[in-house]
């Protein structure tokens, strides 16, 4: 139910990126390195399923702090690609160490909720929670990768929640984002908001004292907007005009979304066949073997390619979440659903990139998607998932 769907994704990968880089001259050797890293991330897979599952609960703070130290060099000594500051340049090869913190916060988190009974309804815990989770997100954000800082924040968000926050404490912590979207896409959606929030405070029957606070953080979260957008980085606004309207900018901002749209539409139920994709082969879409991998697959193999896609993605998810129910060991719970809502949020968005529905914002596929940190680290998640599998009669 896990294995076989990620090595049916893997293969659609290579094939995915073989047939985008083949005739390109700067990308003809992504294939081989890509293939060369499918097989160290099928080992390490399959060191981490034979490791001791105490392991990961030892490791989780020194694996979380170094990730951090990663990140914050990154910043010095980092190259910047795609206007992020994000990548270690190594020889010929590239880390980008948000994808180790993904991981590496996923475990500590899962480690601190389950180490001692945490009342995460309290502000402290709360606090404490969202710190944990929010560094990387203020890392990543100033090497300038808003994507990414998306996937930590719902990571933080799902396992807060599975931790057992009540209703009240979720909305706490979820409508500021809210707001913020809100303003993002017009000041008559954000005072809509605001009037929600209001009723919503009432509807809790909070003292007044924490209903005026938390509705002066939405409102101060709204308009810190304003703020936010004027120091963010020109390629980064352009991406939030054209998540707006898609349409703003057809032959700059906007162009690869267009194209992707272009490119899996016309592959029809079958696709044009493999290296037989026209806007593939003729690369009007860059760099199209990473984050718009969806729609080679789409112009190539078809709506059927792309169904065998999504129902690979759907079997990995349902399988996380019920591994995630059944579950008697907190820290094993905790884990596999931060790993079902860091995949879960990849897949959404890149496919929602590819098809027009979600904004461009660098999100990669897993297991599809060229890059060799990101594919390592993904295997290695799964392989803590399988070993949580392996073990899980130790705590029934």
């Amino acid at each position: 139910m896990i294995f076989v769907p990620m090595m049916i994704l893997i293969i659609f990968g290579l094939l995915a990126i073989y047939s985008s880089t083949a005739n390109h001259p700067k990308a003809s050797g992504s294939f081989n390195k890509q293939l060369f890293f499918a097989f160290i991330s099928i080992i390490i897979f399959f060191v981490i399923y034979f490791i001791p599952q105490s392991t990961f609960k030892y490791v989780s703070l020194a694996s979380y702090l170094i990730s951090l130290f990663f990140l914050v060099a990154v910043l010095a000594i980092g190259k910047t690609v795609s206007g992020s500051r994000s990548w270690f340049g190594i020889g010929g090869f590239g880390f980008q160490p948000s994808e180790m913190a993904k991981l590496t916060t996923i475990l500590f988190l899962s480690y601190w909720f389950s180490y001692k009974e945490r009342d995460i309804n309290t502000i402290k815990d709360i606090g404490l929670a969202l710190a944990i989770g929010f560094m990387p997100i203020i890392l990543v954000l100033v090497a300038g990768d808003t994507g990414t800082c998306l996937v930590f924040f719902f990571i933080t968000l799902a396992m807060v929640y599975w931790s057992g926050i009540s209703l009240f404490g979720l909305f706490v912590v979820l409508s500021p984002a809210v707001s913020i979207l809100a303003r993002m896409l017009s000041f008559s959606y954000f005072i809509i908001i605001l009037v929600l929030i209001v009723v919503a405070l009432f509807l809790f029957k909070k003292d007044l004292f924490n209903s005026i606070t938390i509705f002066s953080v939405n409102l101060a979260a709204g308009f810190f907007f304003e703020f936010v957008y004027m120091i963010l980085k020109p390629h980064q606004q352009a991406r939030i005009i054209n998540f707006i309207d898609p349409n703003a900018n057809p032959l700059s901002t906007g162009y690869n979304a267009l194209q992707a749209n272009i490119a899996v539409g016309s592959g029809g139920w079958f696709g044009k066949g493999f290296m037989q994709g026209n806007q593939t082969q003729l690369r009007f879409i860059p760099q199209q073997w990473t984050d718009f991998i969806f729609c080679v697959i789409g112009e190539e193999f078809g709506f059927i390619g792309c169904i065998i896609i999504i129902v690979c993605f759907v079997m990995i998810f349902y399988r996380l979440l019920k591994l995630a129910s059944q579950s008697r060991d907190s820290f094993s719970s905790l884990f596999l659903i931060g790993t079902l809502m860091m995949f879960f949020f990849h897949f959404a968005i890149n496919i929602g990139m590819n098809v027009g529905v979600t904004p461009v914002i660098g999100i990669p596929l897993p297991f599809l998607s060229y890059g060799g940190s990101s594919l390592m680290i993904d295997f290695t998640i799964m392989g803590i998932v399988m070993n949580i599998y392996r073990n899980r009669k130790q705590h029934a």
